[in-house]
């Protein structure tokens, strides 16, 4: 796919210049006017680059509940009155602590060989040192079939395919669910641990994290462990040779108590209609094995640069643009949960919500889920957007990104700006998700279509919902 890079602003107004003649009366020519102002300012603009370099700098990792998210909220709030929006806070919740520990895990028959792995969220630690001898089952499916005690003290390991490189990252739910269930069936059949190939589309050795799911009210009482895709796939060829397998491991990972947490809020208040409220954001948690660049500080650093970008106009848009920086999204989508909670009494005045969280590469595709009305609206934002490589896509798609899943779920309205996602299911929960894999030009194309899309939302008069 051909990358894009720096526009000209002659080259952006040009091209939008010929569509505005054209366009429907629900967005006025002063507002296409500023639209196309802030796409040329956005794409020349260094912001989002100099904030993601910021977090993942002076920051680091920030897992969920840590010391370092809670560093990472103080940042979030000093950056938001650092670029002049009208205010900043933080709004705390708690959540229990999971904390990752030490692991060591290596093949020892049929001959010792270190291999690369990580707990996965919600695992438990190992009580003592386990050396045993490993079940091996082709996918997630052949391990639900597993009869109660069948493997007691063996080693379940899971393979499963590696995923393709995908735009949109097809095949992640259906891999996900050796990570997100497979403890449950290997649990119940007596193994003393769970291993499995890591989620991931990349050939690199390194492990991909990422969080299980409960059984009820209940996380695994085993050890679950995902290994690389290439030890995964030396385990399987061993055991297609007919060796014999054996796994030893040590892991500390273990729950921790409560902790607090919370999200971190920054306002432009809207200049007629301030009670109405847009809202964007990224999620400032990251996994803690890399420095959470791609995940998800690009999106923290699109959303807030874009908004920062609105904030620079002679005047503010009508409604109040909000920027949401998520915590504990990557444990649960804690933080979300959170929000839909504590503005339950005031969600039918959030009259539009969505995030990035898919990465640094570029938008190819605008989705929404708004009234017929609305979708005109859309469909003209498309329009402005088209020289940046950004195409309308579906009318009712309901979503707007995981953090705003809460919200849709009670209605709010959501667009989406789908980027390409090629290389996401390389870095996603890996020691590879750093700095060094954001473009910066792919950076700022999102930066731009963020803040021109929602400046026109937001000096918008249309009803968004559904």
């Amino acid at each position: 796919m051909q990358q894009l890079k720096r526009l000209t602003f002659g080259a952006v107004l040009s091209i939008v210049s010929v569509q505005l003649m054209a366009t429907q009366a629900v967005i006025t020519n002063d507002q296409k006017q500023t639209a196309t102002q802030l796409m040329q300012t956005a794409i020349k603009s260094d912001l989002g680059m100099e904030i993601v370099t910021s977090l993942t700098t002076e920051i680091g990792p920030r897992l969920g509940g840590s010391e370092a998210e809670e560093r990472a909220r103080d940042w979030g709030v000093k950056l938001g009155e650092s670029l002049g929006f009208d205010n900043a806070r933080i709004e705390e919740f708690t959540m229990p602590f999971w904390d990752r520990g030490h692991l060591h895990i290596s093949l020892s028959s049929p001959y010792q060989q270190e291999l690369y792995g990580t707990a996965l969220g919600g695992a438990a630690p190992t009580k003592e040192k386990i050396n045993a001898d490993v079940v091996y089952f082709r996918d997630i499916h052949a391990l639900t079939e597993v009869k109660d005690n069948s493997l007691t003290g063996k080693i379940v390991f899971v393979d499963g395919d590696k995923m393709v490189k995908s735009q949109t990252g097809a095949g992640y739910g259906q891999a996900n669910q050796r990570r997100r269930i497979g403890w449950q069936h290997a649990q119940r059949s007596g193994a003393s641990a769970l291993v499995v190939r890591s989620v991931g589309s990349d050939s690199h050795r390194f492990p991909h994290s990422g969080m299980m799911s409960k059984d009820g009210e209940n996380w695994a009482d085993i050890p679950v462990i995902a290994i690389s895709n290439p030890d995964a796939d030396h385990l399987r060829r061993l055991h297609n040779l007919g060796k014999p397998l054996a796994i030893s491991l040590h892991s500390e990972s273990k729950w921790k108590g409560e902790v607090s947490s919370g999200n971190v809020i920054l306002d432009l208040i809207g200049s007629e209609k301030p009670e109405e409220i847009v809202l964007i954001g990224g999620h400032l948690d990251s996994w803690d094995l890399g420095t959470g660049a791609v995940d998800d500080g690009a999106g923290v650093a699109i959303t807030t640069a874009a908004a920062a970008l609105i904030a620079k106009l002679p005047k503010r848009p009508k409604r109040t643009i909000r920027v949401v920086m998520f915590g504990a999204e990557e444990v649960g989508l804690l933080g979300a949960f959170a929000y839909a909670k504590q503005h339950e009494a005031n969600l039918h005045n959030h009259v539009l919500a969505t995030e990035s969280d898919f990465g640094a590469q570029t938008i190819w595709q605008l989705v929404s889920n708004v009234n017929p009305q609305a979708t005109l609206l859309v469909d003209e934002i498309a329009k402005i957007l088209s020289p940046l490589g950004i195409v309308r896509g579906g009318s009712d798609v309901v979503g707007g990104g995981p953090d705003i899943i809460p919200m849709a779920a009670k209605g709010v309205p959501t667009i989406r700006l789908n980027q390409n996602g090629r290389d996401y299911f390389d870095l996603h929960h890996t020691p590879d998700d750093t700095l060094d894999k954001i473009d910066p030009d792919e950076l700022a194309q999102n930066i731009a279509a963020y803040a021109a899309s929602i400046y026109l939302i937001a000096d918008s008069d249309v009803d968004l919902k559904p």
